[in-house]
């Protein structure tokens, strides 16, 4: 997910380049000014809790603002991130984005800042006001605009600053030497962002050979924790010795053993574009588990797919694949198989949901030969994220 921040006197140009970022990106735009006539428009119970302090002549506090922009990010799974007007205007709101966006399990990319000098910004707005008919293009309140945003802002930049996802551009440039430089500081963030792929689906929807697939495409490194736990037992490492003691014994393996050594992949990034996450996570403690893990070491899930194969086609095929070399544990009768994909009803499904609040989960129909799925998931991930690079 990309998240930027835009700042900028009035008369920089930010409605300009908004437009741009919005397009080029698949970016939400998020101005708060909007967002509160949409809410009051729409008579929702902010919308009429902020239309009533407003009359009485209030400011509308943080904590109604803050509420209508989570609402906006949950609503809105399927954008590539969002781009942040106005907000957050002051110190304190900087405090509130960043928990906000901790919650949400992301956080604020860059903070571009299109720099202006004060009588250039009075010049432009001029001239706008000759043309736009708005009222407050008179040089008094353009002046009044001006040192209420330097007096507000300074101390946000500084926050971001401190932070080191601060970046300014000279304004006064023309407007695509400003569009080029802001395509240049994304870009350099993008380039720092791993690629995580989370696919879902049923014992059966062919996430395995898919995933496998996917991962030599993109340059991503496999983890599949079924195949982890075996190779530290081939391996005959330490943690090999224990996973094998507890298969022998009929144990499960706790997810201790398991994420550390997601851990120990994910520290070693040198060289790898991102991972594709198979058979992890497989319940919601998981989940959050893989979110934490993910945001330890600086990144976040990218993209969900889930394969979806209807039920009866899913059974043909684990029972098609116990008569081959291929058969897994849960293949051998019709009981396991049943067994198998109700667990994974009862368990991951919920995980999905989850993921698909947050986040938004690309369905994919997976019905059809190796190929055809193949060309969906692909399309799937080209559409989301190679546009973003």
């Amino acid at each position: 997910m990309l998240n930027i921040a835009l700042f900028g006197p009035p008369g920089a140009g930010k409605g300009t380049q908004s437009e741009f970022l919005i397009k080029k990106y698949n970016l939400f735009y998020i101005s708060t000014g909007d967002l509160l006539r949409k809410e009051i428009t729409h008579k929702t119970k902010l919308g009429t809790e902020a239309q009533g302090i407003i009359a009485s002549g209030g400011l509308v506090s943080d904590e109604i603002i803050v509420q209508i922009i989570e609402k906006t990010i949950t609503d809105n799974p399927d954008s590539n991130g969002f781009l942040f007007d106005g907000f957050p205007r002051t110190y304190i709101q900087a405090y509130i984005l960043e928990g906000l966006m901790l919650k949400l399990n992301t956080s604020l990319n860059c903070l571009i800042s299109i720099n202006v000098d004060e009588e250039i910004s009075v010049k432009r707005l001029l001239d706008r006001g000759k043309t736009s008919g708005r009222s407050d293009d008179n040089e008094v309140v353009i002046r009044n605009r001006l040192k209420e945003y330097n007096n507000k802002t300074l101390p946000v930049l500084q926050f971001y600053k401190d932070k080191g996802i601060y970046n300014e551009i000279n304004g006064e440039q023309s407007i695509e030497d400003v569009n080029f430089n802001i395509t240049e500081i994304i870009n350099n963030e993008l380039s720092k962002k791993l690629l995580n792929i989370v696919i879902f689906g049923y014992p059966g929807s062919g996430r395995g050979s898919q995933g496998k697939a996917i991962a030599k495409a993109y340059g991503l490194e496999y983890m599949a924790t079924g195949e982890m736990l075996e190779l530290e037992i081939i391996n005959n490492t330490e943690t090999g010795i224990r996973i094998q003691e507890m298969y022998e014994n009929g144990q499960l393996v706790p997810d201790e053993i398991v994420v550390q050594l997601i851990e120990k992949k994910l520290t070693n990034t040198k060289g790898i574009k991102g991972f594709i996450f198979k058979g992890f996570p497989r319940t919601l403690v998981q989940s959050y588990i893989l979110d934490g893990l993910l945001k330890k070491h600086g990144s976040s899930i990218s993209k969900i797919i889930e394969i979806e194969v209807p039920t009866l086609e899913l059974i043909k095929r684990l029972d098609e694949r116990s008569k081959t070399d291929k058969c897994m544990p849960y293949d051998t009768s019709t009981a396991k198989i049943v067994q198998r994909l109700q667990e994974h009803e009862t368990k991951t499904v919920p995980v999905i949901q989850k993921y698909n609040q947050l986040h938004g989960v690309s369905k994919i129909n997976g019905l059809g030969d190796f190929d055809e799925v193949y060309q969906k998931i692909s399309f799937e991930i080209e559409n989301g994220f190679k546009n973003l690079r």
